[in-house]
């Protein structure tokens, strides 16, 4: 299942909405558990820390397998950055 993150906006950048966002991804589009995950960042502009920690570290808790495409812009890269090394 691919998650495209543009759906959620261009500038995804506050805890309370990347809080929202997991939610809303759970109920209404998350697979079975044991479900390869590919998150989708092509359209997302500005992604903070503290968005991305509300939406990415449950769901990766969640699914064991997730993998990012369009990862090449510098906020998305800065952000996975620092959630890996925390």
């Amino acid at each position: 299942m691919t998650i495209k993150l543009k759906q959620f906006g261009e500038m995804l950048i506050s805890r309370p909405a990347g809080r929202e966002a997991f939610l809303a991804a759970q109920a209404y589009t998350l697979p079975k558990e044991n479900e390869k995950i590919t998150i989708d960042f092509n359209g997302v502009l500005v992604l903070s820390p503290s968005w991305a920690d509300e939406f990415l570290t449950p769901l990766k808790e969640k699914y064991k397998k997730v993998e990012y495409l369009n990862t090449q812009n510098a906020s998305v890269k800065a952000t996975l950055e620092l959630l890996e090394n925390i």
